[in-house]
């Protein structure tokens, strides 16, 4: 990046707290958020892990807004994504654009032109496009590369790309550029392919914490379709101005779903990769703009969407992977706020699921990954534990969020048992599986151990007591805790973690469920029908009341609800009930375009329901104008987001400029129309504005005479 800052600077900070206020409406940065501009800002490569949802998008979007020069090039596998993106941006004042195939060439062309003539600040555009175009880019000013959905160059993620895999195209060609690799989902194998494939100099690493708590987790065998839609009904009407998706295994049982919502009255659409893209398009719109409240979809639906009100995802079916699983309940709750998440699994979709692994070229890591998925639906311990620890995050507390910490099982101390595994695995030179360890502990005699010679080891036999049923249980539970991890790239052979080493040295203990055999395990009652009915608070009323009004406001914009304002905005506004301009300032996530754009309404809504009048205390209206400016917008833009005409914005000026709340000029008139009012006035002040006519605006004559008294004004300040 050219001319580098000081990123060591107070300014340097002050600057990149301005641009997140004054663009995003927010007054500090999340962790990690500010050290990742601060390495991209210097310079230096970046590899960042963050949840869905975690605010990813500013650690490359800031620096970008801050570089002197150039453009940031930011690769992105899918066109929805990149329209959603640079929708949501310009919408809050920033220059960005995207290349894609759903736009005219000559579109494209333009959008090229302008980011040569350094009008663009972020260029979305696809690997595949990207690399198209690459050797014309050798001398284009590039702030930064921001490769999106890292995960898709890697062997090892459940997404894999061929086109991503030549993006390492991007440092050969542009060794000067830094890089940031971006994703949600990447397990410790992912993360070291990524950075060995995008060719990475020293990156500066962030791994944010994988944890969702907002989400609440459940799962459940499935209760057959009819209770399925039922339940996917009552969270429509549990969410009545939010949405969700339905996951589906297959195309058909997506259209299944789709059809049996519909005929429930229920304003569903279907998305999957057996559509014709137009209508994939149509439903696509109608779910981000709210006219739809579901979308039936297969995996083809989601990476990436940044709809922040999506309250609840339910799954229909078991995913192939964890690392899937994860990223699409991560749709849910992108706020903040409480959103669900819940899973209806069966045998049915092992069979199918093993069938595709089957298929797949890497055997044994997707049936090995299925199995860790299959572990997850049916565990009687914390669910969210288990998804921390297969990204290799520790956790020793449950979480009180899911199924199982609500409803929990019977438990046991598993310590000892956790050091016999743990001491056998160790002894092994961790050279064993799950199904190894199993018959090392129970003593079994078979010639690979006694070859081995694990028959040998202090441990062997020292877990005979209990079956092979029971061991495979607890070992189960032992991985899904984070006692030990899986070496899918070491013939799945189980290591030993940090929180097993100190269990193993007695520093720790650990609680197991009771194991129950399958034949005599008695289902839990869940009701998963159950609503919440409890009366809604003051706050909780008004934030209802201002989803509608957001909704109204998007039907007349033509903007999704979401790029208005999120839920997590509007639940922060009726918390905080602004009265006028300066309080909507306050709220988080409005900035200063957006608070000019929309505020009005919202604040003439929070008024009325505080029993006052809805209009804005006077000089509301000046006030805007006045912040608009203060951010270098234009007069006719400011007239434009206003609803009002120019000459009105120049009145504000006028008004600004007599209360010294502007001191400088040139941006609304020149010196030599500023003269040329005062000549007239000087001349022959009753018949000035008849000798200006035709030469200057009239609004403008307002303007010039107010400069004139301002200066004259400094003058005798001067003199005094």
């Amino acid at each position: 990046m050219s001319n580098t800052p000081d990123i060591s600077s107070p300014s340097f900070s002050r600057q990149a707290l301005a641009v997140l206020n004054k663009f995003y409406g927010y007054k500090s940065f999340r962790p990690g958020q500010y050290e990742i501009i601060q390495a991209l800002a210097a310079g230096r490569d970046a590899l960042v892990l963050m949840p869905t949802g975690g605010g990813k998008s500013l650690c490359y979007q800031i620096p970008a807004l801050l570089a002197a020069e150039g453009c940031a090039i930011v690769v992105s596998p899918l066109i929805a994504l990149m329209q959603d993106q640079t929708q949501a941006l310009v919408a809050n004042g920033i220059p960005a654009a995207a290349i894609h195939s759903n736009q005219s060439e000559d579109t494209n062309r333009d959008i090229l032109n302008a980011v040569y003539m350094g009008r663009i600040k972020l260029l979305y555009i696809s690997p595949e496009r990207l690399l198209m175009m690459l050797e014309g880019w050798e001398r284009m000013k590039i702030s930064l590369f921001a490769i999106d959905e890292a995960h898709c160059i890697s062997q090892w993620g459940h997404d894999f790309r061929p086109d991503y895999a030549q993006l390492c195209r991007l440092k050969q060609l542009r060794p000067d550029v830094p890089m940031i690799a971006l994703t949600a989902t990447a397990d410790r194998l992912t993360r070291d392919d990524i950075r060995l494939r995008l060719g990475l100099n020293n990156p500066f690493e962030f791994v944010s914490s994988f944890d969702r708590p907002n989400i609440s987790l459940r799962a459940y065998a499935n209760p057959g379709k009819k209770a399925r839609i039922g339940f996917i009904a009552s969270m429509v009407r549990k969410y009545p101005q939010d949405s969700g998706i339905a996951y589906c295994l297959s195309r058909s049982g997506a259209e299944a779903t789709y059809q049996a919502l519909k005929a429930s009255g229920i304003k569903a659409v279907c998305y999957h990769a057996g559509m014709n893209p137009a209508d994939r398009d149509r439903s696509m719109n109608a779910f981000l703009d709210g006219r739809a409240q579901v979308v039936c979809a297969t995996v083809a639906f989601g990476m990436g969407i940044d709809k922040s009100n999506i309250r609840w995802v339910v799954h229909n079916n078991m995913p192939s992977n964890i690392e899937s699983y994860y990223q699409e309940i991560g749709r849910a709750g992108r706020d903040g706020l409480p959103a669900e998440a819940v899973l209806f699994h069966s045998y049915a979709d092992v069979i199918t699921l093993r069938n595709f692994a089957e298929e797949s070229g890497r055997q044994a890591v997707n049936y090995e990954k299925l199995s860790r998925m299959q572990a997850y639906a049916e565990a009687r311990v914390c669910r969210r534990r288990i998804l921390l620890s297969y990204f290799s995050e520790e956790s020793t507390h449950d979480c009180g969020n899911c199924d199982v910490c609500l409803n929990p099982p019977s438990r046991i101390d598993g310590t000892i048992l956790a050091q016999k595994a743990l001491s056998a695995v160790a002894r092994t030179g961790s050279k064993i599986g799950v199904f190894t360890l199993v018959n090392i502990l129970r003593g079994s005699l078979r010639s690979d151990i006694r070859q081995a010679g694990y028959d040998r080891i202090k441990t062997f036999g020292a877990g005979s007591d209990l079956s092979q049923n029971e061991w495979t249980n607890y070992i189960s539970q032992m991985i899904q805790l984070g006692i030990f991890e899986i070496a899918y790239e070491d013939s799945n052979h189980l290591r030993i973690t940090p929180l097993g080493v100190r269990i193993l040295r007695g520093l720790e203990n650990v609680e197991l469920s009771t194991f129950v055999p399958p034949t005599t395990a008695k289902s839990r009652k869940n009701n998963v029908y159950q609503q919440d009915t409890k009366t809604k608070s003051p706050t909780e009323q008004l934030f209802e009341h201002l989803k509608t009004i957001r909704t109204d406001i998007a039907r007349q914009e033509g903007l999704p609800p979401y790029i208005i304002f999120s839920d997590a905005t509007l639940m922060d506004m009726a918390t905080k009930k602004p009265k006028d301009i300066d309080g909507i300032l306050e709220v988080n996530g409005v900035g200063e375009r957006k608070a000019v754009r929309f505020g009005k309404k919202f604040i003439a809504a929070i008024r009325k329901f505080d029993g006052l009048t809805a209009s804005s205390p006077a000089g509301s209206s000046i006030k805007e104008t006045l912040i608009l400016i203060n951010a270098g917008t234009p007069v006719g833009e400011i007239a434009r987001l206003k609803g009002v005409k120019t000459d009105t914005i120049y009145s504000h000026i006028a008004k600004l400029i007599d209360d010294d709340m502007i001191t400088t000029y040139g941006s609304f008139i020149t010196r030599k129309q500023f003269e040329m009012v005062r000549e007239a006035f000087l001349t022959d002040p009753d018949n000035a504005y008849t000798a200006l006519e035709g030469k200057i605006e009239p609004a403008l004559i307002s303007v010039a005479r107010a400069i004139a008294r301002a200066t004259a004004r400094r003058k005798s300040q001067e003199n005094v």
